[in-house]
């Protein structure tokens, strides 16, 4: 429901916004502010992540991340370590909204104590880049990851990046998950301009 809320507004906005070629070469550094809440404990925590995309062809591109996250709760410090890398398409959907895909592999490794725990997965996300200006970017989607042991999650985001330069922008996310959400600033600097 909430991605075709999204994509309908998308699309209604950008009838008034002006012609956009978006840049899929790029890498991302980002602080998020994580919380936990399963029903059973509720932590929050400190996370970075770096993320890139390098365009292949007009249509395809291939992407990747690598985060950390340190949660305590009682005494006891949790580390989070993820990495992904997948291949993703992309299309115009007008002058101004472009429509991303992407298939990824996920990996997940937890560990305190002295003790470590990881899974493996797959991930599927789809997603919308709207240029409300030449300056202004909107972006939102949803994402799917299937764990192998640790079952499965959805997660829908939405985020703002404004362009400080034709390079580099910097921008304002959120996520918001079965069991956890999101808050975060991060700086893209693009390397195809």
């Amino acid at each position: 429901m909430l991605r075709s809320v999204l994509f309908t507004a998308l699309l209604a906005l950008s009838a008034s916004a002006t012609a956009q070629d978006f840049d899929y070469n790029y890498f991302s550094l980002g602080y998020q502010r994580v919380n936990l809440d399963d029903g059973t404990f509720d932590v929050d925590g400190d996370g970075i992540g770096l993320n890139g995309s390098l365009e292949i062809g007009e249509s395809f591109l291939l992407f990747g991340g690598y985060g950390m996250a340190e949660f305590e709760e009682q005494g006891i410090e949790v580390d989070a370590d993820t990495l992904n890398i997948g291949i993703g398409w992309h299309t115009s959907l007008s002058d101004s909204v472009d429509f991303v895909a992407g298939l990824s592999y996920e990996y997940i490794d937890l560990s305190a104590l002295g003790l470590s725990v990881d899974d493996n997965g797959i991930g599927l996300g789809l997603g919308l880049r709207f240029a409300a200006s030449d300056n202004i970017e909107v972006n939102g989607g949803v994402d799917y990851v299937d764990y192998s042991d640790g079952g499965d999650d959805t997660t829908f985001g939405l985020g703002f990046l404004y362009g400080v330069t034709d390079n580099i922008d910097v921008g304002l996310n959120g996520e918001w998950g079965d069991d956890s959400s999101a808050y975060g600033i991060n700086g893209r600097f693009y390397f195809g301009n």
